[in-house]
């Protein structure tokens, strides 16, 4: 338990509340917002780590049950907190709301599916396009996170709601792929 990794991990899952606490709804109509851009930090802090503790993990060799465990929670975690907040601030409003919801579900459902899989003792590997959502899903919501603190920047605001969009429609592709495999083990 006190490998690096996982107290990198663990940094992430509480970090979270303080995440929430700085995207609270306050000090609207300001120029700029300190909370939101505190929270891009703090945001910006824990994707780092993110990468940091899988990269240290497998470096070192102290690749572990729990951090295995806990790496994907951290993620599913974070990004489901993020999108409730900003759809709260209207950060994700009208239409838009049916990307974030759609990557929301495909969290839950994969989620559910990797558990029911790993009880029939198979691994569904991360695919390439897995891990261009998670980063178009990383850039969405870190650039409506900023464009919360500098909403005059009205285009970073634009790039999140873009990426939002791309990383719904790479999540459908996705989740269907996981869904594939998991109907051929389902009887």
């Amino acid at each position: 338990m006190q490998a690096l990794p996982n107290i990198l991990t663990l940094s992430r899952i509480f970090a979270v509340p303080i995440l929430v606490a700085l995207l609270w709804p306050a000090e609207q109509g300001h120029e700029w917002r300190t909370g939101y851009l505190l929270a891009w930090l703090l945001y910006c802090l824990m994707g780092i780590t993110d990468y940091f503790d899988g990269y240290l993990a497998r470096a070192q060799g102290t690749v572990s049950r729990l951090g295995i465990f806990l790496d994907p929670i951290a993620d599913k975690i974070m990004v489901g907190a993020v999108i409730l907040m900003l759809t709260a601030t209207h950060d994700i409003d009208g239409v838009h709301i049916i990307a974030a919801l759609v990557i929301l579900l495909r969290e839950i459902a994969v989620s559910g599916l990797r558990e029911f899989l790993a009880g029939l003792q198979v691994s569904v590997p991360v695919s390439r396009l897995a891990k261009w959502k998670t980063t178009f899903q990383l850039i969405a919501l870190g650039a409506l996170i900023l464009g919360g603190g500098l909403p005059q920047w009205l285009f970073v605001h634009q790039v999140g709601i873009l990426t939002l969009w791309a990383a719904a429609i790479l999540t459908l592709f996705t989740g269907w792929d996981y869904l594939r495999v998991g109907l051929r083990h389902m009887d």
